[in-house]
């Protein structure tokens, strides 16, 4: 069973950064994609970018392109996601998801394509 946790989300400011983990268990290889998402209130899910881990290949949604770094320990098979320039907008729950693929990511996979979910990490920024 594939088993999704998220971490490192908190309490940032304006125009700061935080680094938000993602650490995945029940995968037997490196064949798989991770993707974020983030849920603000009262808004629907937007996703933020899809890793393919064994190509370490990423497609970014426009709205973070410039401003996001992800790092791969597959040691820990955990994804990070650096995140700076917060802004108020992007006050939200952030989710980790990921399904078996095998190759390259040349598109965002929407949350539809995702079989397994992390429970969220909740990001609050603060002006």
């Amino acid at each position: 069973e594939v088993q999704l946790v998220e971490s490192g989300g908190g309490l940032v400011q304006a125009g700061g950064s935080l680094r938000l983990s993602c650490a995945a268990s029940g995968f037997s290889g490196d064949d798989y994609a991770i993707g974020w998402f983030r849920q603000a209130p009262g808004k629907e899910r937007e996703g933020v970018l899809g890793i393919a881990i064994e190509y370490e290949s990423a497609v970014y949604a426009e709205s973070v392109k410039g401003r996001v770094i992800i790092s791969i320990d597959r040691a820990k098979s955990t994804v990070y996601l650096q995140m700076t320039q917060f802004n108020k907008e992007n006050t939200a729950e952030y989710y980790c998801a990921a399904e078996i693929l095998r190759g390259e990511l040349d598109y965002m996979p929407p949350g539809s394509e995702y079989g397994a979910w992390g429970e969220g990490t909740q990001v609050t920024v603060a002006s």
